[in-house]
């Protein structure tokens, strides 16, 4: 995969995540499998890359890395309200 075909993946990714913290935010329940396969595919790809180009993608990657760990976050906070709430999981 090319810097840009991977950069163009990270950007999907991103957005996939911020559509998961929305609906999340909404109380519909989110797949997050797909998401795991392109995060794997994107990784290995960028670990593929000569290093000058690996690193020139460093900012996307943060960025996705930042937004996955909000995504956690809401995560975690939608498992404490049904606990809250009595329900189990």
């Amino acid at each position: 995969m090319t810097v840009a075909g991977t950069r163009e993946e990270l950007n999907k990714l991103s957005s996939v995540v911020l559509t998961a913290r929305r609906l999340l935010c909404s109380g519909t329940m989110v797949d997050l499998s797909a998401l795991e396969d392109g995060v794997r595919q994107v990784t290995g790809a960028i670990a593929a890359l000569p290093p000058d180009d690996a690193r020139s993608l460093r900012d996307d990657l943060l960025a996705l890395i930042r937004r996955l760990d909000m995504l956690g976050g809401d995560l975690q906070d939608q498992l404490d309200r049904v606990r809250a709430s009595g329900g189990g999981v």
